[in-house]
This record gives C-alpha cells, sequence and structure tokens, in this order.
C-alpha cells in the first residue's frame, strides 16, 4: 500500500491549474481542535494519498487520554504534537496508551516515537500488529468489543469496533458517552477510500458500514479531512454509491461479454480522471472479487466472463 501511494503522489505531481488553492501547510490547520468534550483532533502532515495531506490524530478522554494514530514521520510534526502533549501534561492530563486504527504508513509514522517518549503502550489489532511488525511494536492486542475506561470529567468509555474491509485489522473506535465514533479510513472527510485487493475486501467494507450504522454514532471522525456530522446519511450515501459502482461494473461486463481489467476500467469508471485509474483499477478488481464472490461472474487468471459465458472460476 505504501508504494502504490508513493506511484499515485507521483502521477498527480503536476502544476496546480491558475486561480487553484494549494494544499494547507501544517501550519495553516486548526490544531488542536475540541471537536466534542473529551475529544481532541490533531492533524498531522503524512504522506498519504491526495487531494488528502493530513491524517487526524484524535485525542480521546480527558484527565486520561487515548492517542489515536499519530501518524506522521515528519519530525517537525512529531515535535508539535509533543509540544500538544506536554501542555496537557502541565494541566494534569495525561497520555496513557495509543491506539492505531490499522496498518497503513499514513496512520503509524509517530507511533513508535509517541509511545517511547511517553512509555506508554501501542495498541492494535494482530492483524495489524502482525502487518508491522518489522516498523513498530505493538505490546497489546485490541479485538471488537475491547473497552477501556477513561477517568475524567467527562469520564469516557472507549470500545474497539472491529471493521475489516479497508485493511483487515481495520478497527473503529466508539466513546459510548458521546457517541462519538472515529472512523479511521472506513469513511473520508475529503477524498475517497481506497479498498485494495488481497489484504482489502469489498463485502467485508460493506459489511463493516453496516455495521458502523448500527451504533447510531452522533457523529464520525474520519482519519482525514473534517469531521462528518451526518453519520447515518454519510454511511447510507457510501453503500449506495460502492452498489451503484457494481452494477456499472457488471454492466460492462455484460456489454464485452468477458474482458481484462484495462478493457473494463473505461467504461465502468468514465467518470473518473484518467489520471486516477492506477487507484481506480484496485478498486475495479475489489468490486469484480466480489462479483465473483456472489456467484455473479467467473474469473479466469486476468480475465473476466459472465456466467453466460459458461465455465468454472479459477485464478
Amino acid at each position: 500500500m505504501d508504494e502504490l501511494y508513493r506511484q499515485v503522489r507521483s502521477h498527480l505531481a503536476q502544476p496546480s491549474p491558475p486561480g487553484s488553492a494549494d494544499p494547507p501547510r501544517a501550519e495553516e490547520v486548526e490544531r488542536p481542535r475540541t471537536v466534542a468534550p473529551g475529544v481532541v483532533v490533531f492533524p498531522v502532515r503524512t504522506p498519504t494519498l491526495p487531494p488528502a495531506t493530513h491524517t487526524n490524530c484524535y485525542a480521546i478522554g480527558d484527565r486520561e487520554i487515548v492517542l489515536i494514530d499519530p501518524a506522521s514521520p515528519d519530525p517537525g510534526e512529531q515535535s508539535a504534537l509533543d509540544a500538544c502533549v506536554d501542555a496537557w501534561a502541565h494541566d494534569g492530563r495525561r497520555v496513557v496508551a495509543v491506539w492505531l486504527t490499522h496498518h497503513h504508513g499514513d496512520h503509524i509514522g509517530g507511533a513508535a516515537h509517541v509511545a517511547a517518549r511517553l512509555k506508554v503502550p501501542i495498541a492494535a489489532h494482530a492483524a495489524t500488529a502482525k502487518h508491522i511488525a518489522h516498523r513498530v511494536e505493538v505490546d497489546e492486542l485490541l479485538d471488537d468489543g475491547h473497552t477501556l475506561e477513561l477517568a475524567g470529567s467527562p469520564a469516557c468509555r472507549l470500545r474497539a469496533v472491529f471493521t475489516p474491509g479497508h485493511a483487515s485489522g481495520h478497527l473503529c473506535f466508539f466513546e459510548e458517552h458521546s457517541r462519538v465514533l472515529v472512523a479511521g479510513d472506513m469513511v473520508a472527510g475529503v477524498g475517497s477510500i481506497l479498498i485494495e485487493p488481497g489484504d482489502g475486501n469489498m463485502s467485508l467494507y460493506l459489511d463493516s458500514l453496516a455495521r458502523m450504522k448500527a451504533l447510531d454514532a452522533s457523529m464520525l471522525l474520519p482519519a482525514h479531512g473534517p469531521m462528518i456530522e451526518n453519520p447515518n446519511e454519510k454511511l447510507d450515501a457510501y453503500v449506495r454509491h460502492r452498489l451503484w459502482r457494481e452494477e456499472r461494473i457488471a454492466a460492462a461486463l455484460e456489454s464485452l461479454g468477458s474482458a481484462a481489467n484495462a478493457a473494463l476500467l473505461p467504461l465502468a469508471y468514465a467518470d473518473v480522471p484518467p489520471l486516477l485509474y492506477p487507484l481506480a483499477e484496485r478498486s475495479l478488481t475489489a468490486h469484480l472479487l466480489k462479483l465473483v464472490a456472489d456467484g455473479r461472474i467467473v474469473q479466469f487468471g486476468d480475465t473476466w466472463r459472465t456466467l453466460a459465458l459458461g465455465g468454472t472460476s479459477h485464478e
């Protein structure tokens, strides 16, 4: 995934059109900012996918704080977050743990630094721990339903919610009193969500969106972009869009009978600029694999076929 991010950023590294705004610099992003009682966001610049330029680091709790996704590998960004944490400590507030939503590089870049500096544990799902074992040592494993009581006024109760799909070990974090949901990369306040075949899975992603909706959250806090104040409306829109795209892909394959990705891409993603095809092809494959799993099409190596052509799916 990190290599894909580098490739896409390279594709998009071109001068901005006349009159367009440059991406915000770190000093132009408001931080820290309180978004709900006991919930603070501190955006940090990361090597993430455009149009996003930052990853939101969230601090949950009042006197005791869990720091979620301290993501930046940049020493200057790490120092800025350190200064904020030190100011909290001066007021009697302390970070007790670092929790990670998932393993992607734009979410873990500062985790080891924060944990070592504050002498606090890093916690994540077992699948995440396996992915990052060569970069970050995970001290505690989190799974669905794991809860942590955080002292303060207000007191907070943070619960891990297993939401695979974007990543196999993806977790969201639900603060049960305010009903705020830290959504990681399940939704975005800016840009879109990539489902990378292999570690990502479109069927699981859609199932996880349904799990998130069932929480009836008061607010979604995405990893990139502003908070989302209409959670269920946003989640419904995400599901509708994915199913709409799925039907476009199925229709494109139906029109061709049998095709590889290169032929399907411009038909199924005619609304997407060709510059973004490297990303779109990943989503295309994820959708096609879901259609195979659903019994609607078959796969022959790099080729996809409609059921009308017959045959047995194989790789």
